[in-house]
């Protein structure tokens, strides 16, 4: 499955980013494949493993912050892999065509 997410600290000031930060050095550390860009990062694996990832991603902000928004997608497709990589490259594909 790939789980696009977005964690946002509440009442800390405007700038958010180094608590950003905190989540996105947990999927880092996870060792799962992931993207991450201005506005989502994108972890790819089963379940079980990339929700334990997000939800290690807020604490680690909660940790830090009163109230934590957390935005997520989710593409459930059992049996793909490597959808973080192919889906972009189907698209960029059919961009040169």
């Amino acid at each position: 499955m790939l789980v696009a997410f977005s964690v946002t600290p509440l009442g800390v000031g405007d700038s958010v980013g180094d608590l950003v930060a905190e989540a996105v050095r947990v999927v880092r550390a996870s060792g799962l494949p992931h993207r991450t860009d201005a506005m989502f990062t994108t972890v790819e694996g089963e379940w079980d493993e990339v929700m334990a990832v997000v939800k290690q991603a807020v604490d680690a902000v909660a940790a830090k912050a009163p109230r934590v928004s957390v935005s997520l997608k989710a593409d459930v497709r059992p049996g793909v892999t490597d959808a973080l990589t192919a889906k972009v490259e189907h698209i960029e594909r059919a961009l040169r065509e």
